[in-house]
């Protein structure tokens, strides 16, 4: 046990050896030995917050980051142990990864921190008081204004998200659909009604003849014989007034101009073809 104990001090010894020398010349070489030595500190910083809804190998890193800028600003003339100025450093960093990710909007780090001591506040502050606070008394304990005070309390349900598969909870007739249910969806005829409005109004440069060409061959969807035999002509004659029909429809959308012309032009054409 002697043994150990020696060996400890004689380690500490080294590594404060180990600080002076890259205190004095920031030597990269010297400041990957230091993060080596310490690798341990920042997995058991780390380990205390897994679980939290953040992956642990981001949390090492987050503490890589903290324990790297402890290494440049500790000055080891001052004479406190490394450790002891470190932790602090490390978990400032890990608790800086939890405000940055894990708030489902981008909230500003001010009112991210006063949602959180909101949130401490409100569990201690009921039973030195003897009944609930009211905004200016939480706004008094944190030296903020009632108005921050009721932004930060909003802000704090967008530090997380619910899915839309989610289950309703409220006791209506909605209780249990998910919240994706009751979503807007895109309805397919809207996109149609300003082509239907053009041709429409394309229609009228028709005969009463090729109208009804038009309405049995697109509208009935009947084949030219069956349109022939339906109106009593020949099959040459519906081709030729189907054709008519659709040059003069093509010519009045082009000459209205517009994006649903073209569109509806589109649909002429390949109605032609």
């Amino acid at each position: 046990m002697e043994r150990d104990v020696a060996a400890d001090g004689a380690d500490r010894k080294r590594l404060r050896r180990t600080f002076a020398d890259y205190a004095r010349t920031k030597d990269p070489a010297i400041r990957e030995q230091l993060v080596l030595a310490h690798l341990h500190l920042i997995q058991y910083l780390a380990s205390r917050f897994a679980g939290r809804g953040e992956p642990l190998d981001d949390l090492l890193q987050a503490g890589s980051i903290g324990l790297l800028k402890a290494i440049d600003r500790f000055d080891p003339a001052r004479g406190v142990e490394f450790v002891t100025y470190a932790i602090p450093t490390i978990l400032g960093e890990i608790k800086r990864h939890f405000r940055d990710r894990s708030w489902a909007l981008r909230v500003p780090r001010r009112l991210q921190e006063l949602s959180l001591a909101i949130h401490r506040l409100s569990e201690t502050l009921p039973a030195k008081l003897g009944r609930a606070p009211t905004v200016d008394d939480i706004a008094g304990c944190l030296g903020a204004t009632s108005e921050e005070i009721i932004e930060a309390h909003e802000l704090g349900s967008a530090y997380s998200a619910l899915s839309l598969d989610a289950e309703r909870t409220r006791g209506d007739d909605t209780a249990g659909l998910a919240l994706s249910d009751g979503l807007g969806q895109l309805d397919a005829n809207l996109a149609r009604l300003e082509d239907r409005a053009c041709l429409r109004a394309a229609f009228r440069v028709l005969d009463a003849q090729e109208r009804t060409v038009m309405y049995l061959r697109f509208y009935e969807q009947l084949s030219q014989s069956d349109v022939a035999r339906r109106l009593g002509i020949s099959q040459m004659s519906v081709s030729r007034l189907q054709r008519r029909a659709l040059e003069k429809l093509r010519a009045t959308l082009q000459t209205s101009g517009g994006r649903t012309s073209r569109q509806s032009d589109a649909k002429v054409t390949a109605a032609s073809g």
